[in-house]
Parts: C-alpha cells; sequence; structure tokens
C-alpha cells in the first residue's frame, strides 16, 4: 500500500481536507506481471475518472537488470534472474516515486533504469487520459482550507524575529524549549479572536517552514549552522550489549539507533505464505521506534505501517550482502532500537545493522551505509542537502534515502511531497547520497570494527552443513526417524534434512555438530575395506559376533577374527555393548561387511 500511496498523495491538492479512501483488492495473479503495478495503475485511472480534485494521471513500472541489459516490466524467470528491482512511478513531466532493492547495482545504472522507467510510462498516462476523456467525471468545487492570511501577517509580525532565534539551534530539545513561550505569546494575544486554536497552529506551522526555507534557498544556511554537503556528526560502537550474539549503535547528530543481531539454526527461518509460492525467509529485520525516542508519553503498541515500511527497507538493504545458506546455515534476526530521534532513523538502522552483523560473525561480503537527501523547491529553484535532520524532513519537500556498499546500490525510497522530480534533481541525489555513504563506511564503520569477526559468539548456536545424495536421506532417518533421533540423543544437536539432501546441524558448541556430522558421514559412506572403525556389538552368536560400525551398517566378526589366539568361546573375549575396534576385510557380493578385530589390532600396534 505504500508503493501506491506515495507517489498518489503529492498529487492532491494542498488545501483539500476531505478524507479518500482507495480500495484495491488482488483478485487473480499472472506470475509475469506484478500486481503491484497493476493496482498502482488502476488506481491511477480511477482517480482520474473521479470527481476528485488530483493532479494525475500517474503510471508506474518495473525495471530489472538481467545480464547486465535493463528490463521494463520483466518477466517472473527474468525477475529471479534480475540484481535490480526498482519500481517507478512518474506524470507526464517528472517521477514522483522510487523505490528499488539492487544487488549493488552501480549508481549510474540505477540512474539509466529510472530514466528508462519513465519514458516506458509516457504512453500508460496517454491511455489512461484517453479514458479521462471518455467517462471522467468533472471534478467537485471544495472549499479552500487555507490559512487566514490576515491572521498569518499579524502573527508574523508578532513573533516572526523569536521563532528565527528558537529555531537557530542544532538541539531539538533547545528548540522545542524556545518555542513553548512563543507559542504562549501568540495564543495569548489572539485566543480570544479565534478559540479552538486550530488556524494560529497553522499560521505558526507555516510561518516556521517559511523562515526555514528561506534559510535554505535564499542564505544556503540549515537551521544547526551546516553546509548543504555536510554529514551531522557521526559515531559507531559495537559490542554494546554483552550477552546478545552481536550489537552495533550508530549515532548520527541527536539520532541514535542500537540494532541487536540473533542467530539461529536455521529451521528457525519464517515461513511466509503470500500471493507468491510459499517460502521461507532466514533474514528478517524488524524496527521499533518507541515514544521516548522523541520525547513522547505513550504506551507501546503493535508496529504500524511506518515501524513496518523501516524494517523492510532496512532488510532489503543489508540482504544482498548476506552470505548464502549454504555458507552460513544460520536463521538471522536483527533489531533495530531507535533510542533517539531526529530525523534519517530508517538509515541509521542500516548503519547499525551492519556493525551488529560484523559484530555478530556474520560473514557479510561488504559493509552496508545508508544516508538520506533532502530538497527544497521553489518555482524553478531548487537545493539538495545531505543528511537532513526532522526539520528539514518536516517543512522540506523530499526524503530521497539510499543505501549501498562502495560498489553499488542496494536500496532506495523516495518520499516526496511536491508533483515530481526533473531528471536533474534525480542525478544530484544519487552523487550526493554516494558521497556520503563512501564518508560513513570509510571514515566511521570500518575505523570501528574492519571485518566481521573470525567466529560467531560464543552463546551463539554452532552451524555446520553437509550435502548427502538425496537416495540415502532415508538411511539418515531411518525407519520411523529412529537413526536421526539416536544422532539428537547421542550428541546434543539438532539435525534438519532438506528435500535436496542439504543438511543443516545445530548445536550449542562445535564439538557436538562435529560429532553429529562425523555419524552421519559414516552413515552415508561405504565402509571402505582396510578402514578400522570403532563399533558396537550388537549380537553374538556361536561363530561370531556382529559390530554396528555406523548406524544401519552392521558386520560381522568371525570367531576366528576375534583374537590373535584361538577362541573357544564368543563370549570370553567380547559382550554385548562392548566397544571394539575392527578392520574391514571385505564387502562380498550381496554387500554383507566382514571385519576383523585381529587384523585391527596389528594394525594399531603397528
Amino acid at each position: 500500500s505504500r508503493l501506491i500511496d506515495r507517489p498518489i498523495r503529492p498529487l492532491f491538492p494542498k488545501d483539500l481536507r476531505n478524507d479518500i479512501v482507495l480500495s484495491l483488492t488482488v483478485m487473480s495473479v499472472d506470475p509475469d506481471c506484478s500486481p503491484e503495478i497493476a493496482a498502482m495503475i488502476g488506481a491511477s485511472i480511477v482517480l482520474s475518472i473521479s470527481d476528485i480534485p488530483w493532479n494525475g494521471p500517474i503510471g508506474g513500472a518495473f525495471i530489472g537488470l538481467v545480464d547486465g541489459e535493463l528490463v521494463i516490466n520483466p518477466t517472473a524467470a527474468q525477475r529471479e534472474k534480475s540484481t535490480l528491482e526498482l519500481t517507478v512511478a512518474a506524470t507526464k513531466q517528472k517521477v514522483v516515486m522510487i523505490e528499488a532493492g539492487a544487488s549493488e547495482v552501480d549508481d549510474d545504472i540505477v540512474y539509466d533504469g529510472i530514466m528508462a522507467a519513465h519514458e516506458a510510462i509516457k504512453p500508460l498516462i496517454d491511455f489512461i487520459e484517453s479514458i479521462q476523456r471518455d467517462i471522467g467525471k468533472a471534478k467537485f468545487a471544495y472549499p479552500s482550507c487555507e490559512i487566514d492570511h490576515d491572521l498569518f501577517d499579524k502573527i508574523s509580525a508578532l513573533v516572526a524575529e523569536d521563532v528565527k532565534l528558537a529555531l537557530n539551534t542544532d538541539d531539538k530539545r533547545i528548540r522545542d524549549e524556545r518555542l513553548k513561550p512563543v507559542y504562549e505569546k501568540v495564543f495569548e494575544t489572539f485566543s480570544e479572536e479565534y478559540p479552538d486554536r486550530v488556524m494560529i497552529n497553522e499560521c505558526m506551522y507555516k510561518l516556521q517552514k517559511q523562515i526555514v526555507r528561506r534559510w535554505l534557498l535564499d542564505e544556503q544556511r540549515r537551521v544547526d549552522g551546516r553546509s548543504m554537503d555536510k554529514i551531522r556528526a557521526l559515531s559507531a560502537e559495537v559490542s554494546i550489549l554483552p550477552r546478545t550474539h552481536g550489537s552495533g549503535m550508530f549515532t548520527r547528530g541527536q539520532t541514535q539507533v542500537l540494532t541487536i543481531a540473533t542467530l539461529a539454526p536455521i529451521r528457525e527461518a519464517q515461513l511466509l505464505d503470500g500471493i507468491d509460492e510459499e517460502d521461507t525467509k532466514a533474514y528478517m529485520h524488524h524496527y521499533n521506534m518507541p515514544g521516548f525516542s522523541v520525547g513522547e508519553a505513550k504506551s507501546a503498541r503493535s508496529p504500524g505501517r511506518r515501524e513496518i515500511g523501516h524494517g523492510a527497507l532496512a532488510e532489503r538493504s543489508l540482504e544482498p550482502v548476506l552470505p548464502s545458506k549454504e555458507d552460513f546455515p544460520y536463521a538471522i534476526r536483527l533489531v533495530s532500537e531507535v533510542i533517539s530521534s531526529n530525523g534519517s532513523t530508517s538509515q541509521a538502522s542500516v548503519c547499525g545493522s551492519t556493525l551488529a552483523l560484523m559484530d555478530a560473525g556474520v560473514p557479510i561480503t561488504a559493509p552496508v551505509a545508508g544516508i538520506s537527501c533532502g530538497l527544497i523547491t521553489e518555482g524553478d529553484r531548487w537545493m539538495t542537502m545531505i543528511d537532513i535532520q526532522g526539520l528539514e524532513d518536516f517543512f522540506g519537500d523530499m526524503d530521497f534515502k539510499v543505501a549501498g556498499t562502495k560498489k553499488g546500490i542496494t536500496s532506495i525510497q523516495m518520499d516526496l511531497k511536491i508533483d515530481g522530480l526533473t531528471p536533474e534533481i534525480i542525478k544530484e541525489a544519487l552523487a550526493t547520497t554516494k558521497k556520503g555513504r563512501f564518508y560513513i563506511i570509510d571514515d566511521i564503520m570500518l575505523p570501528c570494527i574492519a571485518a566481521p569477526r573470525a567466529d560467531v559468539s560464543k552463546y551463539a548456536p554452532k552451524m555446520i552443513s553437509t550435502k548427502i545424495d538425496v537416495d540415502k536421506i532415508r538411511e539418515v532417518i531411518g525407519s520411523g526417524g529412529k537413526v536421526i533421533q539416536k544422532i539428537c540423543a547421542d550428541t546434543g544437536a539438532k539435525i534438519d534434512i532438506e528435500d535436496d539432501g542439504s543438511i543443516f546441524i545445530a548445536a550449542i558448541d562445535k564439538e557436538a555438530a562435529y560429532m553429529a556430522l562425523r555419524i552421519i558421514e559414516s552413515i552415508v559412506k561405504a565402509p571402505e575395506p582396510g578402514t578400522v572403525y570403532v563399533g558396537k556389538v550388537t549380537r553374538i552368536m556361536t561363530f561370531g559376533a556382529f559390530v554396528e560400525i555406523a548406524p544401519g551398517k552392521e558386520g560381522l566378526v568371525h570367531i576366528s577374527q576375534l583374537d590373535r589366539k584361538r577362541v573357544a568361546k564368543v563370549e570370553d573375549v567380547v559382550s554385548v555393548g562392548d566397544e571394539i575396534k575392527v578392520l574391514v576385510t571385505e564387502i562380498d557380493e550381496k554387500g554383507r561387511i566382514n571385519l576383523s578385530r585381529k587384523d585391527a589390532m596389528d594394525i594399531i600396534e603397528d
């Protein structure tokens, strides 16, 4: 829904206050056609032909990168191979929404993809406009909710200088404290004429917005004194929490995010059952922003759309650098806790998550950093700024969030309050964020932790993996699961077997995990003549003893092979349950294993 909301919302008239609800229901899915793009186009059509005032239409396109070539609206098979998932919405003139996930794709290629999408969208808008001409309704008139300009002028004359003084600080807390007496002064002066204070608050909001925007556009001045290309003070720490598997704290100005990494056996991966086929997700990212992070006294609630969206963005940003399940057979959960917020918490979560993963010993291929770019426009004038804080996001026109490595982009999310961006603005925003993420990686994150730790935390489960032939799975599991249950009981390990023969072993320590692995290998590996095994006596017969050299693999030690000297009774040498060393002497044509304790003794002594 956010994918559709973002391009539609900026195109409603600014003074329209009517509630508008769009209901989009997926009735049927063609895997080769993105339901998100279809829903976006459907929303654009219905708004265009309705009587609701709206400055559309828009169109949408999905761009992939397959074998180095940009593909417009790729098929499901092409999307499987694509290293770029780029969704673009646009009017005929401007781009209004960009969202992307990518496997470290170069910034210039992403820009070319955005431009290609815009060109592909233009014929679609022509089509929507033809529908609008045929059956579109006239837009209804509505009472404007513009502010009272006379009141605004009076408030501006009364407290403009006080507001400027209040806003001129890099400390959000100080700013709020300075604004309190200003509001009281305004309320005291005008509350008799405007007792509900709604219009007074509207005018005060517009006054602050006007001041901040004038500073930026006319004076190239930011509220905290930074230049347009300067990032706030940064710091990075790892191992903040001693008992967790990994933790990282990233601070940008007054924004501070603590991310905790937890590792679990791969069996604890999340099961997904959605529109697409059922799947599992071994990497999960959750984002929490409690009230205290912005000085609000509110109770904890279930995650809202914003929290879910920020968690998904951070998850998408880091996914391309995570190791494969075969190389690192863990389920990974990251939780980003916003300790303090003054803008760009989602991108601070990306940076904190990189630190936490490296601290946890997850062998990521490269560190990922995220940063945002803001925008102020007035007519044909515009100006971008890096690393926007809360006030600049609140009063600005854009929040262009980009995460990536030094090799390329891993995610983009763009929020707009205006009717779209020109190619020039998009190109500058990409260049600005690229420079910013390089600085964060080289100067802040890598000096804190230069590489992932060589091993996982001592508190994390130890995981190893192997792969066996599919026809050997039955032998490892055993009748009714007896074999695998016994391995788990004897070693304390947990074992998961997949249909393709992949085996994942989890244990509290490496010794237990490797003990389970050795047992499994002994089951699937055919006994080799000339090899000595340690086996357990399972049965005693008059002619010899049967010894289990591996689960499900039993051989006979003939009485003549029990000892160097003559043996009268088998019971004189071994008993049921004894562990003895035996040598595999032969595997006959029927697969029967012949063993010798006597020959094993000779080899051991030699």
